[in-house]
């Protein structure tokens, strides 16, 4: 029998989190109380805002339901071990869809794991190896939640930063917010020794400190901070014009090469800037599955006759 109340309450909140009915009767033997004893124990929950339904009927039956809030979750070892995992891997990897808020519940989720938890689950990690794109990406789980947290706590952050070109920097941060592109995670920062805002590849940081130094957060140029790296990764690649005449009319041509200008009745020309490697471009117009002639410039004219070469080499049976 479990006399201690809180305790009763917390395994009577386990028990009620397992997608199910339970009757009262069953409650009661489980908790080794009485009916009645369940019944309060269940008004007790809803008071601190959990959303036990009940059932009608000789033995009557609860279940959680959805609420207009998100009470606080009681797991078992198991359930906080497979959660942090998951957690840990998807946030280490940059997957589609996984974003800040997933790094902050793993931060929280740490922070409470008893030693003994946190040491398996950086044991199953360290046994487990994900298929990943190959581009290098992977990072430090532990990286992401220090990071969070210091964004979590307007707390200034301290990192060493290795650039594209190899440079080693160390950096004094005011970070904002964490953006995942889907391949790799950024930090949006204000980096205090340039004076000016900042984005980070997080998979070149290293030794990422929370100084204790709090701050109050900058207003950020974009109010975005998706939109402040898209605009900062677009102004790292330099823009050229081209022109492509296409055997095609303008209605069969995507909207991304921008507008069409019709020259016959089956025929058209773009006149467009873009930021993509002309080596991509060319892929994507010959893509598209229309006969094109290219006008300007020159290094996508190169482009596709490099791809034209090494598709014909490719196929020297041909």
């Amino acid at each position: 029998m479990t006399t201690d109340t809180p305790a009763r309450l917390l395994h009577l909140l386990s028990l009620l989190q397992t997608p199910r009915e339970w009757p009262g009767g069953e409650l009661a033997d489980r908790l080794g109380v009485s009916r009645r004893t369940v019944r309060r124990d269940i008004d007790r929950l809803r008071e601190l805002g959990y959303p036990v339904q009940a059932s009608k009927g000789s033995d009557g039956g609860y279940r959680l339901v959805a609420g207009k809030a998100m009470p606080p979750l009681v797991l078992d070892d198991e359930e906080a071990v497979a959660i942090a995992v998951g957690l840990r891997a998807g946030a280490g990897h940059a997957l589609e869809g996984v974003d800040e808020a997933s790094v902050r519940a793993l931060a929280k989720l740490e922070q409470v794991l008893p030693s003994r938890l946190r040491h398996r689950v950086s044991t199953l990690q360290a046994a487990t190896t994900p298929l990943t794109s190959g581009d290098g990406a992977s990072i430090s789980p532990e990286t992401l939640t220090v990071m969070a947290s210091t964004i979590a706590g307007h707390e200034r952050l301290r990192f060493a930063y290795r650039a594209g070109d190899g440079t080693a920097t160390h950096r004094v941060t005011e970070p904002y917010r964490l953006v995942s592109t889907g391949r790799r995670w950024y930090l949006v920062a204000y980096d205090l020794d340039r004076d000016d805002w900042r984005t980070f590849r997080v998979d070149r940081v290293s030794d990422p400190f929370a100084t204790g130094a709090r701050f109050t957060p900058r207003e950020l140029p974009t109010g975005s901070a998706a939109e402040f790296l898209r605009r900062s990764m677009r102004g790292r690649r330099a823009s050229y014009a081209y022109e492509v005449t296409f055997e095609a009319p303008a209605d069969r041509l995507p909207g991304w090469l921008g507008t069409p200008e019709p020259v016959g009745a089956d025929r058209c020309r773009v006149r467009a800037t873009t930021d993509d490697a002309p080596h991509w471009l060319a892929v994507k117009l010959a893509m598209l599955g229309h006969e094109f002639t290219i006008q300007e410039p020159d290094q996508l004219r190169q482009a596709v006759r490099e791809l034209a070469g090494r598709l014909t080499r490719a196929t020297p049976d041909a």
